[in-house]
């Protein structure tokens, strides 16, 4: 399942982050819709907007469906049947959507025959590992490739931040049956929980990895109900890393959601002084304020140097200690970056 996110990054941030070329090979960012309603956050939960990538299609009939605009939804989805005046009155969770029963359930069957699917951007989201009575938080984001930092601020055919995580999702509109704004809404699809994650949960976003997956889900008008579904499976591609149990609480917004912790005999290990120069830096540099000092490489979505993988992700060169390398973990292995 996926029931907490982070997204930290601004809102021109996160457009310059899903830079992408359209059918006709055109570099492009995506248009903001409704950009005041999204506030960066690295503990977000249901019912609080976020950013989702969707076709322009969807608001502009004559659009090219392979364009895309960046809208802020609310976490939960409420079906366009639905006819309470209150949305909040929905008596189901529709955080999370299984992929092997979506196609049965009028709540995501009507809006995936409609092509209303969505891709929900997040730097990464947690997962609770239950052992012994107790619940054990990680963070879990793609992998991040090593590239040297580069002077200079952002242009116009790179994205040299953090490489988004890009869950597949399913949207609706509902409208209220007295009249008023129109609600959009998404759920995120989950699926069984891929090897390397299955020792914490046994179930896991349906992740979309590269831009051509990304373009296919999109795409409702070229790309078929029946075809796109056959992108929804686990993946191997992640990094982990245990963080602290203050994540358990979605009102502690802090960087501190994000630190990697040991685990071992004490709950926590304590944070050493490299990492908590970092928390310095991350909280000096708010999604609010510009980031020109960011570790920087190449867009997800447009490759325009394929970056070498290493077992050191972005996450790791922040939060490295001044002796010894902690990388993202799997459970019961010490800081390893999962890369599979």
């Amino acid at each position: 399942m996926c029931g907490r996110t982070a997204c930290a990054l601004g809102a021109d941030r996160i457009r310059r982050a899903c830079m992408y070329r359209d059918n006709h090979g055109r570099t492009r960012q995506p248009e903001w819709r409704d950009a005041d309603k999204y506030s960066p956050s690295y503990n977000k939960s249901p019912q609080s907007n976020s950013p989702v990538l969707v076709s322009r299609r969807h608001f502009e009939k004559d659009a090219d469906s392979s364009e895309r605009v960046i809208a802020a939804m609310r976490w939960g989805l409420v079906p366009a049947w639905f006819r309470e005046a209150d949305p909040s009155k929905m008596q189901y969770k529709t955080s999370n959507c299984r992929s092997d029963t979506m196609m049965e359930k009028l709540s995501y069957k009507g809006p995936l025959i409609k092509g209303r699917r969505c891709v929900v951007l997040a730097d990464g989201f947690y997962e609770w590992q239950q052992h012994n009575g107790k619940k054990q938080p990680y963070f879990i984001y793609f992998p991040q490739p090593k590239q040297e930092m580069a002077d200079g601020k952002d242009d116009d055919e790179e994205w040299k931040g953090w490489r988004l995580l890009t869950m597949a999702g399913i949207f609706d509109c509902w409208e209220p049956p007295d009249g008023g704004d129109a609600l959009y809404t998404y759920t995120i699809i989950t699926v069984d929980a891929s090897k390397g994650l299955s020792d914490i949960h046994n179930r896991m976003p349906a992740i979309l990895d590269g831009d051509e997956a990304i373009r296919k889900w999109l795409d409702f008008t070229e790309v078929s109900t029946q075809e796109a579904l056959r992108l929804i499976h686990s993946t191997e591609n992640i990094a982990f890393h245990p963080v602290s149990t203050i994540v358990n609480n979605s009102r502690n917004n802090t960087p501190e959601c994000l630190v990697p912790i040991g685990l071992g005999p004490q709950t926590e290990t304590k944070v050493s002084t490299s990492s908590k120069m970092m928390l310095d830096w991350v909280k000096n540099k708010s999604p609010k304020k510009e980031e020109d000092d960011l570790p920087r490489w190449s867009s997800q979505f447009v490759q325009i140097t394929a970056p070498k993988r290493t077992s050191a992700g972005l996450m790791h060169q922040w939060l490295k200690k001044e002796e010894g390398d902690p990388c993202a973990k799997k459970p019961k292995t010490q800081w390893t970056d999962f890369q599979f």
